[in-house]
């Protein structure tokens, strides 16, 4: 599945700014947020994250409780997070990554010379090696 809806708790403390975020249904996803406005955005995000690496992983996703269902909180408040990890994926999977090489001294003496990009230069030649000729192949 590719899109879910989890209840988020989100809870203030008197004289503390700001909200922290937490799913009932998935321990260990929690986030915080200075205003609402960031609290919601950071929920949508850890959300989708942690979702994503439970997919990943191969655990099973939880059903999310119905809000109804849910305790009610002093000094906080639930309300619906949707997330679709297709998005999340596809962000995921076109992170760059850093590779260590190693090269003869006079290859890489000469390569710098020329000016040339050894990032680029390694990501043409591996696409050619793995026969990935559409640009954006992920």
């Amino acid at each position: 599945m590719d899109r879910y809806v989890f209840p988020a708790l989100f809870e203030s403390e008197e004289g503390v700014p700001g909200y922290t975020v937490s799913f009932p249904d998935l321990p260990g996803c929690h986030t915080e947020g200075d205003t609402l406005e960031e609290a919601l955005s950071m929920a949508r995000e850890a959300l989708g994250l942690h979702l994503y690496g439970m997919e990943e992983d191969g655990d099973e996703i939880p059903v999310a409780s119905a809000p109804g269902k849910l305790q009610p909180v002093e000094d906080g408040f639930y309300t619906l997070i949707e997330v679709r990890t297709g998005p999340v994926r596809d962000k995921q999977l076109n992170k760059s990554v850093t590779k260590n090489v190693t090269l003869p001294r006079w290859l890489e003496l000469e390569a710098t010379k020329a000016e040339l990009n050894f990032s680029q230069v390694l990501q043409h030649a591996l696409k050619q090696e793995l026969r990935i000729f559409d640009k954006n192949a992920k």
